[in-house]
């Protein structure tokens, strides 16, 4: 699609990004990326020409009971920080405007987002953006109120994101950036950086129970109450799920969130404690000849012994304080989390008696810092805007590979204890030059280091490494309520720290193996443009490069990533949404996107897993009293399974729906039907050896599959008070 020189080019322009909007204000509030936690300092003086003609897509929503509860303190006055295209700050009442069957899926409203599961539902979702599978996270960077998702160094694969504590109700927002343009975002940000904020204060408190198609059940409770000088916030969830499937998943879950919080967005604080628990059977992936051969069908198992066991505890704060000397946030998190996996992904290949079970044990407790302060300040007549911080997170992990059978304990592949922390520290400076322009340049840097006490001592060892990372921003308007953006930058993400110390295999303990850097240097470029020039509509549109040094990629026998080889996408993003009527939204996002290795291999240079198409459609109807429905439409294309793309897999097209009421009274009735048009597919297709029973000792390269789940409905009564 994009020629190799072009392509060249396209990566010394700055980027783009894109901000979403329900409503259509007649003139338009400034542009921010500042997320919800990070407030803005005290004004002395307007700023220079009046940063109300800038364009933006940030909004706020009134409160409604479940979802799109806006309850947080104000926002103070809005920073000179130019966005991107591609930036977009989503409320909690659009997430839960939506259908959706899992709560990862809540974070499809992030455009070009696909959100999946090829395993249980207590593990990790699977994630792509832009022409990536992330896996479980890798470089696709999540946070919940200040805490960081993504796991470095973990037993399923680096940067696992479990976002199955969420609780969609309590969201107040979702603020997307994609690309390494930003100076306050680091690792496992390449792709995109997603932060989730909670409210602080419900507007009525709420209580709903839901029952569903394949033993769904769920309640969930929550409301806040003035204790003291403050506020408390109270919300707990239970579910039980069995699924479509022939081994049913059994799931139970717990959840719970208690947040007492004083003050303003920027003169406040909040504490909050998080738990969560949750245990599942699973069906994995399976080999698409052992459906076409009859011995299972598609919502069967190869191994009914898969599954596992996760909690996560937290405990968090964040600290806000304004003055004459500008804006000062501090936020700081104590987490605690264990997970405990059974999977079987190649049968009885490595292991013709006992099977290829395997158990992946990661156990941590984390803590980090992130303080940060902005200040204005004025140079010969130009209004400036400098943020300066510094981010710290310490992990200590148990983690481990264990060979079992029926999720008994055959022997252990390896078993460490890891130490491994870092130390970012970032600032930019945004410079507001004239009326229709605005600059931002800034630089961060990331120094990483560890140990690893390895169960085979020839594995242990020390390893630590820093980079240092430039970014710029442009913006250029508005003219007739249009924008213009650039955007570029360095960034990087980590690979798992035993990848950095590793001497020999650890199955043998004597096959020598070659180490990977620690720190692997990305690359990126955006241009875009977003118009309100249409009344009700908010459009833009975005073009994007990225590079890496070195690709991570799922690995499908062990269920893991690995390092692999160069990496470019060039891609182009449409997001648009049209509010014709005040009770009416429609939203449109495509993405397409071109992914290829850039080195020379005979194997090919298709980058297996990568999407090449994205989209999705959604009508939202109602306000907030009477009938209300909406209609989701999600489109992912094919991918290369393998190198040379003579293996790609399906796309699909899934449709859910919701109908519903809400009475004077507050009371909710509503009914959600999931892949409405019962569509046969695939969540997720992977291409590797395995062995049936039977079958050659060297295996057999096949498709590995999981089924979307069929048509299911769900029904939900709710009551605000």
């Amino acid at each position: 699609m994009f020629s190799a020189a072009a392509s060249s080019a396209l990566c010394a322009l700055p980027a783009v990004a894109h901000e979403r909007s329900t409503g259509a204000p007649a003139e338009l509030p400034p542009v921010t990326v500042a997320a919800p936690d990070e407030q803005h300092p005290k004004r002395k003086r307007p700023p220079k020409n009046g940063n109300s003609r800038n364009l933006t897509t940030a909004r706020t929503d009134n409160p409604t009971e479940g979802g799109g509860t806006s309850g947080a303190a104000p926002v103070g006055p809005p920073a000179l920080q130019p966005t991107a295209a591609s930036a977009v700050r989503i409320s909690g009442r659009e997430v839960n405007a939506i259908p959706f069957s899992r709560p990862g899926e809540a974070l499809e409203v992030v455009p070009g987002l696909i959100v999946t599961q090829h395993s249980g539902e207590g593990k990790a979702n699977q994630y792509f953006l832009r022409g990536f599978n992330l896996d479980h996270g890798t470089d696709l960077a999540i946070s919940v109120d200040g805490m960081p998702v993504n796991m470095p160094t973990h037993g399923h694969g680096q940067g696992y994101a479990d976002i199955n504590f969420l609780i969609p109700e309590l969201i107040q927002s979702v603020n997307v950036r994609k690309g390494p343009y930003f100076a306050d975002q680091g690792d496992f940000a390449s792709a995109g950086a997603v932060a989730i904020d909670y409210v602080n204060k419900l507007p009525h408190n709420i209580a709903e129970t839901t029952f569903g198609s394949f033993g769904y059940r769920r309640a969930v409770a929550a409301g806040s109450s003035r204790v003291g000088d403050g506020t408390l916030l109270a919300a707990v969830e239970a579910a039980k799920y069995d699924g479509p499937w022939d081994v049913p998943d059994d799931v139970r879950k717990l959840n719970g969130v208690l947040r007492y919080s004083q003050g303003t967005a920027t003169d406040g604080l909040t504490l909050t404690a998080m738990a969560y628990s949750n245990g599942w059977n699973s069906t994995d992936q399976v080999a698409q000849r052992a459906i076409d051969q009859g011995l299972i069908n598609r919502l069967g198992t190869l191994d009914p012994t898969d599954g596992g066991t996760t909690n996560r505890f937290s405990l968090s704060s964040n600290w806000a304080q304004s003055g004459d000397y500008g804006q000062t946030n501090v936020s700081a998190y104590v987490v605690r989390s264990d997970l405990r996996l059974f999977n079987d992904f190649t049968y009885f290949l490595d292991n013709p008696v006992n099977g290829d079970q395997f158990s992946q044990l990661d156990s941590r407790t984390l803590g980090g810092v992130d303080a940060r302060h902005t200040f204005d300040w004025r140079f010969a007549g130009v209004e400036a805007q400098t943020r300066i911080g510094v981010q710290s997170r310490y992990d200590d992990i148990h983690v481990g590979l264990f060979k079992t059978e029926q999720r008994s304990w055959l022997s252990t592949v390896r078993d460490d204890r890891v130490q491994e922390g870092n130390v970012s520290l970032w600032t930019d400076t945004t410079t507001r030059w004239t009326d229709w322009l605005r600059t931002t340049v800034g630089i961060r840097e990331d120094f990483f280091a560890g140990h690893v006490f390895s169960d085979t001592p020839q594995n242990s060892g020390n390893a630590q490494a820093s980079m240092a990372s430039p970014k710029a921003g442009l913006v250029l308007g508005p003219w007739y309520k249009t924008e213009f953006y650039g955007n570029a930058g360095y960034g990087l993400h980590s690979n798992d720290i035993r990848g950095a110390t590793i001497t020999v295999d650890p199955n043998d303990k004597v096959t020598p193996l070659d180490r990977v850097p620690l720190l692997v240097r990305s690359r990126g470029a955006e241009l875009g443009i977003r118009t309100r020039v249409i009344d009700g509509l908010t459009s833009s549109l975005a073009v994007f490069v990225l590079d890496f040094d070195s690709e991570l990629l799922f690995v499908g026998d062990a269920g893991t990533t690995e390092p692999s080889r160069p990496s470019r996408r060039v891609g182009i993003e449409w997001t648009n949404q049209y509010k014709p009527l005040p009770w009416m939204t429609v939203d449109l996002d495509v993405t397409q996107t071109h992914a290829r290795f850039t080195d020379f291999d005979p194997a090919g240079a298709r980058i297996p897993g990568a999407p090449a198409w994205v989209a999705s459609t959604a009508i939202t109807l109602g306000g907030d009293a009477g009938w209300f429905g909406a209609l989701k439409a999600r489109y992912f294309g094919p991918r290369p399974l393998i190198e040379d793309d003579s293996v790609r897999s399906r796309s699909s097209l899934i449709f859910n729906a919701r109908a519903g009421y809400r009475f004077d009274n507050g009371l909710r009735v509503q009914l959600d039907v999931l892949n409405l048009f019962n569509a046969q597919t695939d969540q997720i297709e992977y291409y590797y050896l395995s062995r049936l029973p039977g079958e050659p000792i060297e295996g057999v390269a096949d498709r590995h599959v999981h089924a979307a789940e069929p048509l299911a409905v769900r029904l939900t009564v709710a009551a605000r008070f």
